[in-house]
């Protein structure tokens, strides 16, 4: 149990204090109400109470690790904390729901694992993690872009990181929204970059923000922590940033109150358009890459000796083992 949660017991951090809101201009646009999200939050928490449900630990418990913790929950207690110290089900129920496994997905021809296990989740306490951090990143992007820029933004990223962590994680399941997250984080930074000359205090934002990403990307490096669906999660959502978030340059809106034979500004500049075109270039291809590789058998291990450092670094305190 101890490999439970490779895709990411950590978050991104809920209590940052970025706001990109602080640093925009402005102008008249849209105020979306969040509802998505919201039903994001409620959906990983139904499949949780069902998750406990299926996994029985009274029944099922064969008492070698321990007894069920919180057994007054009945058939919803948790398994022993020596398998699973996040209060959570066993792996096997996981893996029966829908963790993604590299094996299950390639030889058994279950690729509907890329999108299943980003609902799943290994105890309470990752549960809680990551739906703090949805509500705290998820909300605000959508009350900016609309329910149907962030949802694509979402599930897309996850994908991506389901398909980066089983290229290089093959013998562990992976559960969790973590990769998912750190979508939305990314698309925050393209975001930022491809809307670049209508912020004001341009280098305080694109700091902020870098400095949130790195310290949630260096907490990776820990061991059980699957900092590839991370990094495939951020790079998916951060191209799609580019294509999704695009604002209307600054006196867009204004300008199309002006007589008829007046100039009005276009929409948006010469290389938020080429940002798109070359994000969505590098989108296609990279998942497209992704999965004939990952339907092929490829592990990216053989080709790449050091990546596995990107997800764990062994010290005197720790081992990262497989």
């Amino acid at each position: 149990m101890a490999d439970l949660e490779r895709a990411g017991t950590e978050k991104p951090r809920a209590n940052s204090s970025y706001n990109p809101n602080q640093y925009y201009v402005g102008t008249q646009e849209h105020q979306w109400t969040s509802w998505l999200i919201p039903m994001f939050v409620v959906a990983n928490i139904i499949v949780f109470i069902v998750a406990m449900f299926v996994n029985n630990c009274p029944r099922n418990n064969t008492g070698s690790d321990g007894k069920c913790v919180a057994k007054f929950l009945g058939r919803l207690s948790f398994q022993p904390l020596r398998e699973n110290p996040l209060f959570g089900p066993s792996s096997s129920t996981l893996e029966k729901l829908g963790a993604l496994k590299w094996s299950k997905v390639v030889h058994g021809h279950q690729g509907w694992r890329l999108v299943t296990c980003m609902w799943l989740h290994a105890g309470v306490i990752h549960l809680l993690a990551n739906m703090l951090s949805l509500i705290f990143i998820g909300i605000r992007l959508e009350q900016q872009f609309g329910f149907v820029r962030v949802g694509i933004i979402y599930l897309l990223s996850g994908l991506g990181g389901s398909i980066l962590s089983a290229l290089f994680i093959q013998s562990n399941i992976s559960v969790g929204a973590s990769g998912a997250l750190f979508g939305l984080l990314g698309a925050m930074l393209s975001e930022l970059l491809t809307n670049w000359s209508i912020y004001t205090n341009k280098a305080a934002a694109l700091l902020t923000l870098i400095v949130i990403i790195a310290i949630n990307l260096a907490v990776g490096i820990l061991p059980h922590v699957d900092n590839f669906a991370h990094i495939g999660g951020f790079l998916a959502g951060f191209l799609l940033g580019f294509i999704l978030l695009l604002r209307p340059q600054f006196g867009w809106m204004e300008s199309r109150n002006l007589p008829a034979d007046a100039r009005v500004k276009s929409k948006h500049k010469p290389y938020q358009y080429i940002l798109l075109l070359v994000a969505s270039a590098l989108l296609i291809a990279g998942l497209t890459t992704g999965l004939v590789l990952l339907f092929k058998g490829e592990n990216l291990n053989k080709h790449c000796s050091w990546c596995h450092y990107l997800s764990c670094v062994p010290t005197s305190r720790w081992k990262c083992g497989n």
